[in-house]
């Protein structure tokens, strides 16, 4: 009974002396692949080193290496910086680098954006664009080439000579139309938005209301010129103004007298003109 549990206990303590040299050899292992790995990492490394940054994320974490002068560090982002574009893998989710003409990507084919001095079009960054499609500077895309469109005419308007509407035969009508798209740099340019041309009327008297700009003008000449009559006083009246009651009187009497002697005298010259044979 003794000899037995005897070996057992043997049996056992060779057991953990070999477990505990497999725990020895795999951690040699690890330090031979990664010296000065640290279990304590911040900023979503799952393993770091102090010298590379992080050797691997946590899960759903992106791994991406930064350089910073000549050495390069690895860094766990939450999502991929400008310039990069993320895959993600069974063990590993990675930010592989764009294009060097592509400013953001979608993957390594594909560009969402593109650096200065270059346009986008279908995801490719180009220098210039493609026939039949011109470079729009604001974008930085390549788009449509846009020509000018014009509505239909407007009737024409009514027959008028300087403003007037009567008292002519021949005079102009115009005629208009919108723009309903400006063109673009390229596209073909608008054409005439108005058009005048000559017409004929039956000639009919204005009416009161229809003298046009240059009938009232005279209209209103003539009534300040009446109004400026009217205004100034006759010199006659100016005078009576002036006169005293005395003077008024004397010359009335003057005026009887030569009324008078008016009359005495043409019958004077009657009664001669019957006494002559």
């Amino acid at each position: 009974m003794h000899l037995r549990l005897i070996s057992w206990f043997f049996i056992i303590l060779n057991f953990m002396e070999y477990i505990g040299s497999q725990n020895a050899s795999r951690g040699r292992r690890q330090r031979r692949t990664h010296p000065n790995v640290s279990q304590g990492c911040q900023g979503g490394c799952a393993t770091c080193s102090d010298y590379n940054g992080c050797l691997s994320c946590k899960p759903r974490l992106f791994f991406v290496l930064e350089r910073i002068g000549m050495k390069q560090i690895g860094v766990c982002l939450s999502s991929c910086p400008s310039g990069y574009y993320g895959t993600r893998y069974p063990d590993i989710n990675k930010c592989t680098k764009c294009k060097a003409d592509c400013d953001t990507c979608f993957n390594k084919n594909f560009c969402t954006k593109c650096k200065s001095g270059f346009y986008l079009h279908l995801g490719k960054c180009l220098d210039n664009c493609p026939e039949g499609l011109e470079a729009n500077n604001h974008t930085m895309e390549c788009v449509s080439i846009v020509h000018c469109e014009v509505s239909e005419w407007n009737p024409w308007s009514p027959c008028t000579k300087k403003g007037k509407t009567c008292g002519f035969k021949r005079g102009t009508e115009t005629r208009v139309r919108e723009i309903i798209q400006h063109p673009s740099a390229k596209g073909n340019l608008c054409p005439p938005t108005n058009e005048t041309r000559k017409c004929t009327v039956q000639r009919k008297k204005c009416q009161k209301g229809e003298r046009g700009k240059k009938g009232r003008e005279r209209k209103r000449k003539k009534v300040n010129k009446g109004e400026s009559k009217e205004a100034i006083p006759d010199s006659k009246d100016l005078e009576s103004s002036k006169e005293t009651p005395e003077q008024r009187e004397n010359k009335q009497q003057q005026k009887k007298r030569k009324v008078q002697d008016k009359q005495q005298k043409s019958s004077v010259d009657l009664f001669r003109g019957l006494k002559s044979p």
